[in-house]
């Protein structure tokens, strides 16, 4: 999708809240209950999200279509000039009523206009009609877990499917504790230790006398490329799961020397791959 404005919309209860935490996960700034008068000024502020590589949501539906009648006719100049797209969130009546049972949340018409749960969804569903029919996408969500409704609301936001997910590679020692968000760890700790080579304990895995010593060792050579063919079979895995932020651990005793090259070599592939992607070296100057 280009940096067109991406409005979600549809009925109650069919995931449109779901959809806007997918899209927050991937950088999108979005607004909710966005009134149609401020479709426009939101539009001419695009420049500065754009600026920031950021693109922009809002959801419109029942909340706001009614009090602001011309919404339609907005929507349909937008997608005209091509600076909006409609994504419409729709489900199986039983299985809305069924989610708000569940949920105990009241739909929000029911108190404006004195309906039953019932008459209100079917009342929405009216109301929004022609919503559904200027949408470009529309998503049934009825039998959608929620990691499929992410998948299907990405790959209609998201053009590379890498945007997708963010990448942590983190470096720690196993003296001073696992880091707790680790989702995948490796253990460096079965190579030579540069702690013990003169001239190279005060130095740390960010100078190239440490990176030199541990990639010399063939075993290192061949532990990065496992280390490393096993991060690029899983990762599209986690972006199939659902996975939208993921931390990859590098552990050696201390924390200083080992971790620390090999988390900036796995930085610099997984990055030079295509990801977002960041790298944190937790221990790197912790003495005891």
């Amino acid at each position: 999708m280009d940096n067109s404005l991406l409005i979600i919309t549809g009925l109650s209860g069919a995931g449109k809240s779901l959809a806007v935490k997918a899209l927050e996960d991937v950088g999108f700034f979005c607004i909710d209950n966005m009134p149609a008068p401020l479709i426009i000024k939101l539009l001419e502020m695009r420049d500065e999200f754009t600026l920031n590589n950021q693109k922009i949501a809002c959801v419109i539906d029942i909340r706001n279509s009614e009090n602001h009648p011309e919404l339609f006719e907005l929507v349909a100049q937008l997608q005209k000039s091509n600076d909006a797209k409609v994504i419409f969130l729709d489900a199986n009546e039983k299985v809305i009523l069924d989610r708000y049972k569940e949920t105990r949340r009241k739909h929000p018409v029911m108190l404006r206009k004195n309906l039953s749960l019932e008459e209100a969804v079917k009342y929405e569903k009216e109301a929004l009609h022609q919503l559904y029919a200027q949408a470009d996408y529309i998503l049934d969500t009825t039998l959608f877990s929620t990691s499929q409704l992410k998948d299907r609301i990405l790959s209609f936001a998201v053009q590379d499917v890498k945007e997708t997910i963010t990448i942590d590679v983190v470096s720690f020692g196993f003296k001073f504790g696992v880091p707790a968000d680790v989702d995948v760890m490796f253990d460096v700790r079965c190579l030579l230790n540069p702690f013990y080579v003169k001239g190279l304990r005060e130095k740390t895995g960010n100078d190239e006398e440490i990176v030199d010593f541990v990639f010399s060792q063939a075993e290192a050579q061949k532990l990065l490329e496992k280390y490393t063919d096993v991060i690029d079979y899983s990762l599209p895995l986690y972006i199939k799961e659902g996975k939208s932020h993921l931390t990859i651990g590098f552990g050696c005793t201390g924390g200083k020397h080992r971790s620390v090259a090999f988390c900036n070599a796995m930085y610099k592939h997984i990055k030079e791959s295509g990801y977002v992607t960041t790298v944190h070296h937790r221990d790197i100057n912790r003495r005891k």
